[in-house]
């Protein structure tokens, strides 16, 4: 019973120092494909979907890296073929500013009106 305690300790120990030793192409195909919406699954990732618009893309995103292209260089690639869409964190652009700036500029109003009610009523 010991030996298939430290067994299965040991298996845990494996899993995890595999994805710890996870190559930087490996992390930045990860990172882009967890970043983008699958067109044909609505709802899922590239990376979580199964599809075959999913598999060929993860295909191409590795090409690509290994091609020696960066990040930013795979975005925009992605999103002149596929539109902005496709990302799920859109890039900052003059199409995206209000979708940036409008949460935050909300958050402010939304401060001040509070504040505005609060230091009215302790002055009445």
């Amino acid at each position: 019973m010991k030996i298939i305690k430290y067994l299965l300790i040991i298996l845990c120990f494996i899993g995890m120092i595999k994805n710890l030793s996870a190559s930087e192409p490996d992390k930045l195909s990860l990172k882009i494909t967890k970043n983008l919406r699958c067109i044909i699954c609505q709802g899922q990732s590239v990376y979580d979907s199964q599809s075959e618009f999913a598999l060929s893309l993860k295909v191409l995103i590795n090409k690509k890296i290994e091609d020696g292209f960066s990040e930013r260089e795979i975005y925009n690639y992605l999103v002149e073929k596929y539109g902005e869409w496709i990302v799920y964190d859109p890039i900052l652009s003059k199409k995206t500013y209000i979708l940036w700036f409008l949460p935050i500029l909300l958050f402010l109003i939304g401060g001040a009106i509070i504040i505005n009610k609060f230091i009215i009523k302790k002055k009445i």
